[in-house]
């Protein structure tokens, strides 16, 4: 199963590294990888999604959280989340595929972010589907570079809120007019 870990760590050099190969010393892939300051310059946001049994990746996830600079371990895939990324395509353009281009442009709401004569370099965001359509409606133009930054992710709504909506799920529905007397 594919989970996404959202982890916050000590913004300090090596520790990429050791998270890194905590997950390469047990044979897993990491799919994708987004490592970033937070508000605090001080804490970076690493977001890490990688494949593997429920049961592993929990063991993983307790590992994590005993390394030194790790400050918070959370896999948001438990959860209900928003996860975005980032691609700039560099796309061959001519005059006959110039305007189809834009058109394609203009429905996926990305944006060209440099024109030359024999290429746009188009910036999209969104998730993973999306990405995957644009670049197949652009691979019969040419493609002739793409960059993408993976995924980031964060959980929806905030500890209070999800707290209530898990305690609302384990509550058993209670039916107008039942006697509890």
């Amino acid at each position: 199963m594919r989970h996404t870990f959202s982890i916050l760590v000590d913004n300090v050099p090596g520790v990429l590294s050791r998270i890194s190969g905590l997950f390469s010393g047990r044979g897993f892939n990491i799919e994708s990888l987004s490592v970033a300051e937070t508000l605090d310059p001080t804490v970076s946001r690493m977001t890490i999604v990688t494949r593997g049994d429920d049961q592993i990746l929990e063991q993983i996830a307790k590992q994590l959280n005993k390394l030194v600079n790790v400050i918070k371990v959370l896999d948001v895939t438990e959860g209900e989340f928003v996860e975005r990324e980032m691609a700039l395509i560099k796309v061959s353009v001519n005059d006959t595929t110039r305007s189809e281009i834009l058109g394609i442009v203009d429905i996926f709401r990305a944006k060209v972010v440099d024109a030359c004569p024999t290429s746009y370099t188009i910036e999209i965001t969104g998730n993973e589907e999306k990405i995957k359509a644009i670049l197949d409606l652009f691979r019969p133009m040419g493609i002739l570079e793409v960059a993408r930054t993976g995924k980031a992710a964060l959980s929806r709504g905030n500890k209070k809120e999800r707290a209530q909506k898990k305690k609302k799920e384990y509550e058993p529905e209670k039916v107008e007019g039942e006697n509890n007397g």
